[in-house]
């Protein structure tokens, strides 16, 4: 068993590494491994692991990067998980960007109901399980690519441990692991196909921990100096601070420690913050006001704080002349239809979202053209684009409809509706990479707009100071 195991191995990388020297053949090949790459994609949806805490999921797109001939580098910005894998030779450099990291608290089963998996805690609510295998299968076919039509070029891919809040793209950015790089891709599953280039929230996280005195909560509440009192006191602050912010602002918190019986005054509560908005000067000065809230809270209930800096990144630029490049090739990727058996899923599915689009959309390409949008979200992403010339797509791994970060979202992403929507990434992927090493004016006009935005004076500096990778922060 074991050696028809390795040989089907053997075979698949074999038929990875077959030379394609078209677009063409390029997508027929990730047609023609559909199967492979689907397994890729459900182990790792299956692993469900939290940032930082990737160890298997970050090992099995390793080990197929180095099947497929590329050397990797592991460890990277002092993240266990994080990696960069590379192919080629020469210039350009071209990056393409993976994740794998799983969201707390959305354990979901591939079934079309809220059905938590036993057990588990965690889920893949952002499709980065999907993320991660379609960059790295487009990184593979462009390898193959290159070296096919003997052309000098190297492509990188970067494998990204923790962007949800643990900001893993931010340390690599620090520490200069982008500073030869030419050009930089990406995706992010979703609900529609779409190459628009839109914006983002700048973002700081971090943990509030109040330290106070415990004490029998009814028979000595005066000995006692309770930790949650200090939290909800802070948290009643930071509540009336949101009417005195600009209206761009998101602020939003979990108390994820609270106190263990309510017999006893909690000696120890903590608080998780998230401050957005889409100027980061913005972001630092109201992270300032919540950190004095908690300064108050501790004083008015005779406790202390501290507090850990777990996150934070730059809002996102968008690339005209990039998001191009990808909306072409998105077009010629195309969008893809549901068999029966998934129209029923979706259907089902869609029973549960509010007013959801018509199934259909899955096989349309949003119109081009909503330059400079904001989104309600924030990325790591962000950091990248402020230093190299960024940008990315979506497709339609979820039914139409889904919000991310939900139930819905894991569930289709361990179907083959999400697997569906991460080969046409792969495709739009390689097909822009193939047209970036191909055409060098693509990099020099990417590269005058991004210094166009940035100013010639940008120097970069990260909102995480000096810290180290918050390596326990899903702990």
């Amino acid at each position: 068993m074991k050696n028809c195991a390795l040989f089907l191995t053997l075979l698949l990388v074999a038929h990875l590494s077959v030379a394609q020297k078209t677009k063409q053949e390029i997508f027929k090949a990730l047609d023609a491994n559909y199967d492979f790459y689907s397994s890729i994609a459900q182990k790792i949806w299956g692993y469900a692991e939290v940032g930082y805490q990737e160890t298997q999921s970050s090992a099995l797109l390793q080990q197929t990067l180095k099947d497929a001939g590329f050397t990797v580098e592991t460890g990277i910005a002092g993240e266990p998980t994080a990696f960069i894998a590379t192919a080629g030779s020469g210039k350009p450099v071209i990056a393409v960007l993976g994740e794998f990291d799983a969201l707390p608290g959305v354990s979901q089963e591939a079934v079309p109901e809220l059905k938590p998996i036993a057990g588990q805690k965690a889920g893949h609510a952002c499709g980065h399980h999907l993320f991660g295998t379609a960059s790295a299968a487009a990184a593979i076919a462009v390898k193959n690519w290159l070296a096919a039509n003997k052309k000098s070029g190297t492509i990188k891919f970067y494998g990204c441990p923790a962007e949800e809040g643990g900001s893993g793209k931010v340390y690599m950015v620090r520490d200069g692991y982008f500073k030869n790089v030419d050009l930089v891709f990406h995706w992010h599953p979703g609900a529609t196909n779409s190459a628009n280039f839109g914006t983002s929230l700048a973002n700081k996280s971090g943990k509030f921990r109040f330290y106070g005195v415990a004490a029998h909560a009814a028979a000595s509440p005066e000995r006692g100096r309770s930790a949650l009192d200090a939290v909800e006191a802070m948290d009643m602050m930071v509540n009336m601070l949101r009417e005195h912010v600009n209206e761009k602002t998101r602020i939003h918190y979990v108390i994820t420690r609270g106190g263990e019986a309510p017999n006893v005054v909690p000696a120890f509560a903590e608080v998780y913050y998230y401050v957005r908005h889409p100027d980061r000067q913005q972001v630092k000065d109201i992270w300032e006001r919540v950190t004095q809230a908690a300064q108050g809270a501790a004083q008015g209930t005779g406790t202390r704080f501290e507090v850990e800096l777990t996150g934070g990144t730059y809002n996102l630029i968008p690339n005209e002349t990039l998001a191009q490049v990808v909306n072409n090739n998105l077009q010629l990727a195309g969008g893809y239809v549901y068999t029966d058996s998934e129209k029923e899923f979706a259907t089902q599915i869609q029973q549960t979202i509010t007013s959801p689009p018509p199934l259909t959309t899955t096989a349309i390409i949003e119109k081009f053209g909503a330059k400079n949008e904001l989104g309600g979200a924030s990325t790591d992403v962000g950091d990248i684009s402020w230093v190299v010339p960024t940008a990315g797509f979506s497709t339609a791994t979820w039914v139409p409809g889904t919000a991310a970060h939900s139930w819905q979202a894991v569930a289709a992403g361990g179907t083959s509706i999400g697997k569906k929507g991460m080969i046409i990434a792969a495709k739009t992927l390689a097909g822009s990479l193939i047209d970036a090493f191909s055409d060098t004016k693509i990099t020099e006009n990417a590269w005058t707009e991004l210094k166009k935005q940035t100013g010639t004076n940008f120097t970069y500096e990260s909102l995480l100071g000096d810290r180290k990778p918050a390596l326990d922060y899903r702990k």
